[in-house]
Order: structure tokens, then C-alpha cells, then sequence
């Protein structure tokens, strides 16, 4: 008596799903294909990554991460933080000419639009592989007044669109609250990929003004300073970014570097239309005063309107008047 065996039919399974011997099954052969797919993908990713860090390396002039990665001494003497203020004192050839104006070693690691939680990011990065004696800290009051110059201008891409990959960088992006947002994207190069300048070297608009004077117009001034504190000056932020501030003296005094902060000079009408500058003084020099910190005041030195190439930033001239008179003083052994 012979025994039907059941046919797939009669068992309910469609015959798309049945491997038929010797061929493959046609999930196997789209996962085979899907996985190629991804490879292929990855390789050429990969390829970019490669070719986008290569540029980094032969277009990059200002980026600070980049500067910290290459920097080409463990042991600097200073290192120099703040915003755009700071950031000009380092345009064309201004750092090593300090360098020899005081017989040091400087790293300026400002960057443009940036309050303390960058500034802090910087040092972070810096420290991990490398020493300062001495921190200078170029203080300007529109940066603890808004977020948009600190966890906004932290959380900002193009920040790291020539920040060559480093693994110390990873780590005090990791360690930053506000700087986990952008882990990912430096992490991938996304940015880096995609930045539509890798070609040109990062010289800004302002560094390209460097040698020239501006002439005062009253509407522009007034706008400037509209962006410099969209929030006015908020009181609550500035009680929370100032305790941040304190955070980065109190590190400094426990790792025995010296702290020292300076105003640089601004004409003295802009100076004027800066809102309750001197409430910002008065409170910054007591919590100075706790950690025995130096505190010295520029903004009115050497201030003459010949000096700036915008309404607020010194020129080759202003910064060269500046470092043979005021900085030259303070830094020099």
C-alpha cells in the first residue's frame, strides 16, 4: 500500500516561500543583495570621508579644533579664549608676532560668537594631550547673555565641518552635555562632507577686512549691537552662564593655572551703547576677586576709531598698538 506524501498545497505553503533544491530562495538572494548594496555604500562613504579629512588637513587655517589637533608643542604658555574680540587678535600673522613680542608659547582657541560653553569645550580638547601655565580669557559681556552664543553656538555644525577626526575630541564631546548633539555628525563627517567650501581656505569676511578702517554709520553700530544681545541682558541667564564662568575658575585655581582677563578695547561710542556694561563689571571683578584672579580692564585703551575695521574689532594696526602697549606688558616673563 503506498503513502502520499503531502504536496506544499495541500500543507498551505505558497511555493514563493518554498527553496526549490539547488537554487537559492529568493529571500536569500535579496538579502545577499541588500547586504552589497550597503557595502558598496559604506566603501564609497568611506572613500568621502577619507577625501573630505584630506582636505581638512590641506585647506584648514582658523578652525580651532583643527589648530588644537596639530599644535605643534605639548607646553604653551598661554592659551588665549574668548570670542570674536579674541579671534582678532589671531588674524594674519598677529599670534607669533606676540610670540615674539613676549618670548612664549601661544595657542589662541577663540572662536566667533562664543560664550563660555565652547570656550570650554576648547580648553577641554586641549588639556587632554596637552599643558598651559596661563589662561587668557577675552571677556565680552554680550556672551553671557543668550544662549544662542553658548549650548546654540555649541550645538552648531559648521563648527566641526574642518575639525579633523580625533578620538581625544570624541571623548570631550562625550563629556559635554551640550556637545553629545553633535557627536553623531562629527563622529559620521557628515558636515565635513558636505561642506560646500572644502576647497578654499576658512579665512572669514572679517579676517579679510583686517587692513582696513571703518568709517562710524549709527544705523550699522545700533544693529550690531541688537545681534550681539538679542535677549537684552537677561538677568537669569546671566547668573547661570556666569556661575559656568565660575566653574572654569575654580578649575584653573585646583590645576594651578594661571587666570588672567582682559577687555580689549572698543570706540568709545560703541562702548557706550553697550547695555549696563558697567552692572557687568561691577559683578564680574567680585566673583574675580574670590579666586584672587587678574582682572584688567582695556576697553578704553588705546581705543581710537583708526584702530577698527568694524564698528567693534580692532584692525592690523589696533591689534599691533594694542599687543606693544597693553599685552606686551602683561605676558611677557
Amino acid at each position: 500500500m503506498s503513502v502520499k506524501t503531502p504536496t506544499n498545497a495541500a500543507m498551505g505553503l505558497p511555493e514563493s516561500l518554498v527553496a526549490v533544491e539547488g537554487e537559492p530562495s529568493t529571500t536569500r538572494r535579496f538579502l545577499k543583495s541588500s547586504l552589497l548594496f550597503v557595502l558598496i555604500g559604506a566603501l564609497i562613504y568611506l572613500a568621502l570621508y577619507a577625501a573630505s579629512e584630506a582636505l581638512v588637513y590641506q585647506y584648514t587655517k582658523r578652525n580651532r579644533f583643527f589648530e588644537v589637533k596639530t599644535a605643534p608643542f605639548v607646553d604653551y604658555d598661554y592659551v588665549i579664549l574668548g570670542a570674536s574680540h579674541a579671534a582678532a587678535l589671531d588674524y594674519d600673522d598677529m599670534t607669533p608676532q606676540l610670540e615674539q613680542m613676549t618670548h612664549s608659547k601661544i595657542i589662541n582657541l577663540s572662536e566667533v560668537g562664543a560664550g563660555i560653553f565652547v570656550n570650554r569645550l576648547l580648553l577641554n580638547y586641549f588639556l587632554i594631550d596637552h599643558r598651559a601655565k596661563s589662561i587668557v580669557y577675552v571677556v565680552d559681556s554680550f556672551a553671557f547673555y543668550s544662549r544662542e552664543w553658548n549650548e546654540d553656538r555649541l550645538s552648531d555644525t559648521s563648527l566641526f565641518n574642518r575639525a579633523p577626526f580625533d578620538p581625544a575630541l570624541v571623548s570631550a564631546l562625550s563629556s559635554s552635555p551640550a556637545g553629545r548633539s553633535v557627536l553623531p555628525d562629527y563622529i559620521l563627517g557628515f558636515s565635513k562632507i558636505n561642506n560646500p567650501d572644502r576647497f578654499t581656505p576658512d579665512i572669514s569676511a572679517d579676517e579679510a577686512k583686517f587692513n582696513t578702517t571703518y568709517h562710524p554709520v549709527k544705523q550699522i553700530d545700533q544693529q550690531r549691537i541688537t545681534y550681539l544681545y538679542p535677549n537684552g541682558n537677561d538677568q537669569a541667564t546671566f547668573a547661570d552662564y556666569l556661575g559656568q564662568f565660575e566653574d572654569l575658575l575654580r578649575y584653573s585655581k585646583e590645576h594651578n593655572i594661571r587666570f588672567i582677563v582682559i577687555k580689549p578695547p572698543v570706540p568709545t561710542r560703541f562702548y557706550q551703547m553697550l547695555p549696563q556694561e558697567a552692572q557687568f563689571d561691577q559683578r564680574l571683578k567680585a566673583l574675580l576677586a574670590q579666586y584672587g584672579v587678574e582682572f584688567h580692564d582695556f576697553s578704553l585703551v588705546g581705543n581710537d576709531e583708526r584702530f577698527f575695521f568694524n564698528p567693534d574689532h580692532l584692525n592690523k594696526s589696533g591689534v599691533l598698538n594694542f599687543y606693544d602697549n597693553s599685552l606686551k606688558p602683561l605676558l611677557a616673563p
